[in-house]
């Protein structure tokens, strides 16, 4: 596992800015999820191959194209630590804050941050419709992250409200997204965002291509934003 994640970080073009033992690093993480993932439903897919390019490599992407440095990132429904402890893994400087609803997958990653060594990340328990009304969580963060399958709209109302202005929404979307971006479009402007790029990249040593959507964060979120997840859900923006 660790050569095929060194190999597709050379290809991003990630090695010379990263740590010397990210590779191992990610490696390490990948067996420790494989293992748990025994007693612990955490990722579909089941083999070292599917875990270093579906996974590993695919959050990577995201550090060839958004400066992390000494950032602030929330990972929104993080499920497995997606994409925010790979981010982490090859940005020290960056404050990592991973948030699930599931509370034994909390335990899971805040466990697993100590056993890959990282400092600066913190799992948190909690609904990231409740979560974002608290001060300390809400407009605070200089990124948001979200690698769901769940409708743009739908991430935009859960993610939005934790991103300062300036800040950004970093989406991971498929490359077939342009519809459901534009059916977003009243959503995003609602909540204070404005789309400022879409970047689609091949994950290495595979024909698959997806897209980070980042939708930069104009103006604070309207108050009574995010809805409860019943009305969200049932009433997308």
């Amino acid at each position: 596992m660790k050569d095929m994640i060194s190999a597709g970080l050379d290809l991003l073009g990630l090695t010379e800015r990263i740590p010397a033992n990210a590779a191992d690093t990610l490696a390490n993480y990948g067996r420790l999820l494989l293992d748990k993932n025994q007693v612990m439903n955490l990722t579909a897919i089941r083999d070292e191959a599917g875990v270093a390019q579906l996974h590993m490599l695919d959050c990577a992407a995201l550090v060839g194209l958004v400066d992390l440095e000494g950032k602030a990132l929330i990972d929104v429904g993080s499920g497995a630590g997606f994409p925010g402890m790979v981010l982490k893994s090859l940005v020290p400087s960056l404050q990592v804050t991973l948030l699930d609803s599931l509370g034994k997958r909390v335990n899971w990653l805040n466990e697993l941050a100590g056993q890959l060594g990282l400092e600066g990340v913190t799992a948190i328990h909690a609904r990231a419709e409740e979560k974002a009304l608290e001060k300390g969580f809400r407009d605070s963060f200089d990124f948001a992250t979200a690698r769901a399958v769940a409708d743009l709209r739908l991430l935009c109302e859960l993610c939005l409200p934790y991103v300062k202005v300036g800040g950004a929404f970093l989406a991971m979307k498929s490359t077939d997204s342009d519809e459901e971006l534009a059916g977003a479009a009243h959503c995003i402007k609602l909540l204070g965002g404005r789309v400022e790029a879409c970047h689609d990249y091949t994950i290495p040593g595979t024909d698959v291509t997806h897209r980070l959507v980042v939708i930069r964060k104009v103006a604070p979120t309207l108050k009574g934003y995010p809805r409860k997840w019943a009305k969200i859900q049932k009433d997308p923006l």
